[in-house]
């Protein structure tokens, strides 16, 4: 397997009143093709700030980071953008469907921008695979929290990215669409081969990936077989 993801020494700081703040220190992480990391840790950890980095929709205040084999913290956010586009997608724990556009639309509207003429079949395709080839032309008001992320996750497949990156894909569920919420995720992990990396603060959800990565106050430790791997960042 190709590595898909690399980072290396990576730290993020913000400026606060009283000076520097660190979020996350020397964080170094190596994911191959294919693979799935669960990024775990408290609240205020650093979770979402690192996968932000990782997804290129911030720069680090050092370190460097390779996405899908391109060097994307010396690139300027038009650039950024460009590798986004053509390798990632992203689930959200609020959906962020566009509430005038019907299921296929919101499906079809990233591979559209992209340019791809079989925009329309891709969505129809991915919509049949997470079970809604019956709500293809129903809003986001019309359908349940449940149906409304299994639209977020057919859109992010539909464009076959590389690597997907979910926030919380199911922290604003009940626990039968969570888990069902889970399976599709895996599911379409192992069919496709895109790259899984997720955030989330439950427990089964992690277990379920081949990796995961505690965060805590900056630091990073990669859990193996339920033991801490390595402290204080991630050795490969």
């Amino acid at each position: 397997m190709s590595e898909i993801i690399k980072a290396q020494n990576l730290c993020h700081a913000v400026s606060t009143a009283e000076g520097p703040l660190n979020i996350l220190s020397d964080i170094n992480l190596s994911l191959s093709s294919g693979e799935t990391l669960a990024i775990t840790g408290p609240s205020g950890s650093g979770k979402s700030t690192l996968l932000g980095l990782l997804a290129g929709l911030d720069r680090p205040t050092s370190g460097k980071l390779w996405l899908a084999g391109e060097e994307i913290t010396s690139m300027d956010e038009e650039d950024r953008a460009r590798v986004r586009a053509n390798h990632v997608g992203f689930v959200f724990q609020t959906f962020q469907l566009l509430p005038g556009l019907t299921a296929l639309e919101n499906v079809m509207l990233p591979a559209e921008l992209a340019g791809l003429a079989d925009a329309k079949d891709r969505a129809t395709k991915f919509l049949e695979k997470v079970g809604l080839d019956k709500r293809l032309h129903h809003y986001p008001r019309q359908l349940s929290g449940g149906e409304q992320q299994r639209v977020a996750i057919a859109r992010a497949f539909a464009s076959e990215p590389a690597v997907l990156f979910a926030d919380e894909p199911t922290g604003s569920l009940d626990a039968k669409n969570g888990e069902r919420i889970a399976d599709l995720l895996f599911n379409l992990n192992n069919e496709t081969g895109t790259t899984l990396v997720l955030v989330t603060h439950e427990s089964g959800l992690a277990t379920r990936c081949q990796r995961q990565l505690r965060i805590t106050a900056g630091e990073a430790q990669e859990v193996d077989a339920g033991e801490l791997a390595v402290t204080g960042g991630v050795q490969q």
